[in-house]
């Protein structure tokens, strides 16, 4: 009993210290410098809920930018069960679902853009690592240009000033790259007219 005490005690502290005080102190403290993220950076429209801007949608109509694939697993951009699908370079699977991607955005995109010599930017055809990335690269948006405009009736100008008003820039300058936010740039698009 002189040694059960102590421990249990310590135990009891510890729990309530690291488990009830310390989650409670760091989420009030999010919540007051960042209140947008620490509250999952939700978009809502009205009072309707339309998505976060940390998790990817999906988007499937001619007239919205896609974003990447998702892997997980059982619908496509499930936070629950985040992932990558852990397919190898060499892996015959892998190869024949990018090749499938490839094959789907070539098929909708218009004639007179669509030519086996242009590539496909690699985020439209592979998944990221956690399956739930929101943005594209600038250069994945810009090969979206010509089917969003035309199946907008709108002029790939005014399609390429919404993708560079929402375009981000590398964290410092330095790490990373530019990319565009897919959920704020479809509905941007859902709001605007051309010019």
């Amino acid at each position: 009993m002189r040694y059960f005490r102590p421990a249990l005690s310590l135990v009891v502290i510890m729990t309530l210290a690291l488990g009830v005080i310390y989650p409670l102190l760091v989420t009030g403290a999010a919540k007051l410098v960042f209140p947008n993220q620490a509250s999952g950076s939700l978009v809502h429209e009205g009072n309707a809920l339309v998505g976060s801007k940390l998790i990817g949608q999906h988007f499937s109509e001619p007239k919205y930018f896609w974003g990447r694939p998702s892997a997980t697993a059982p619908q496509a951009y499930n936070g629950a069960a985040s992932g990558g699908s852990n397919l190898g370079p060499l892996n015959p699977a892998l190869l024949d679902q990018v090749d499938a991607n490839i094959k789907a955005l070539r098929a909708v995109q218009p004639q007179e853009t669509n030519s086996a010599s242009t590539p496909v930017p690699v985020d439209l055809v592979t998944a990221s690592a956690s399956g739930l990335d929101p943005h594209i690269s600038v250069a994945a948006a810009k090969y979206q240009v010509a089917r969003v405009a035309q199946a907008r009736r709108m002029t790939p100008a005014a399609v390429e000033a919404l993708i560079a008003r929402f375009e981000t820039e590398p964290l410092l300058g330095v790490i990373g790259e530019s990319q565009v936010n897919v959920l704020e740039l479809n509905r941007a698009l859902d709001g605007a007219r051309d010019e």
